[in-house]
């Protein structure tokens, strides 16, 4: 690789990493703005735990999160070198394998990554790696929007390792991956904003239950030996890994929201007849 190749790719990691790094802020900062200040008092009733992260444990969560975000702008740089030179699973047009393909390629990729992240994240758990390496995420025990990417980057390159298994193994069309990976991002902020507004019945439903929840991922920071999946929660319930009070504290919310509807109803009752009156 010549200098004026270096030079290109410098300014395409550079392109890809502030890419990145707007994504995170536009999507964190504008769901901590609503959630944590603007509709602080309003949204109360579906925090998961009651007490308010202080502005040190922000911070943080932020710098270590544009760590990584430099990172993963390496990543997505080099998987495009390696797209460009036929090393990867990459193919285009979209009718080599079909649309059918096209969507369950989505699917298989979620698979893959949950197995991945819960393997791997309960090696992170292990005490010889965590208290060097993980203990930094679980720092963060009232996760916020910013908690998402807030890794020790010798764990961020660990599961920035998913980018590889999936380009290396699976027949992909390029743009299946930036929506799987842009999903993955949503998932993992939704896990640490702190808050539920799922509605009750959806850790009974005969399918939803085995998708995670916020609840499911703040329970992991608050008690770091249990629910270490990602997207699903069918790992940790094989594995007995799963809280065993999940369920209570999902309902516990769902209870406390559908407490907070029934009294906001009188006094918007109220309101309206006094409107109606004048």
């Amino acid at each position: 690789m010549d200098a004026t190749e270096l030079n290109s790719q410098f300014h395409k990691w550079l392109n890809n990493s502030t890419s990145l790094v707007i994504q995170y802020v536009v999507v964190t900062f504008f769901l901590f703005f609503l959630l944590f200040v603007w509709k602080r008092t309003s949204a109360e009733y579906a925090r998961i735990q009651q007490k308010y992260p202080d502005n040190k444990q922000i911070k943080r969560e932020i710098f270590y999160s544009m760590i990584f975000l430099l990172m993963l702008g390496t990543s997505v740089t080099l998987v495009v070198w390696l797209n460009k030179h036929g090393y990867t699973r990459a193919y285009k047009p979209i009718d080599k394998y079909g649309w059918g393909y096209y969507y369950a390629s989505f699917f298989l990729m979620l698979l893959v990554h949950d197995a991945y992240f819960y393997w791997t994240h309960r090696l992170m758990h292990h005490q010889a790696i965590f208290k060097h390496v993980h203990k930094l995420h679980h720092e963060f025990t009232n996760p916020t929007p910013f908690t998402s990417y807030a890794v020790h980057p010798f764990e961020g390159m660990v599961q920035l390792g998913i980018l590889f298994v999936i380009v290396f193994t699976i027949p992909h069309h390029s743009s299946i991956v930036t929506i799987f990976f842009g999903y993955s991002f949503l998932v993992n902020i939704v896990g640490h904003m702190g808050y539920e507004f799922l509605p009750k019945w959806f850790v009974h439903h005969r399918v939803f239950k085995w998708i995670n929840t916020s609840v499911h991922h703040n329970l992991h920071h608050s008690n770091l030996k249990a629910n270490y999946g990602y997207y699903f929660n069918f790992w940790d319930v094989i594995m007995k890994t799963e809280h065993r009070k999940y369920k209570e504290h999902f309902e516990a919310v769902a209870n406390r929201r559908a407490e907070r509807k029934s009294l906001s109803k009188p006094l918007e009752q109220e309101l309206a007849i006094q409107d109606t009156i004048s």
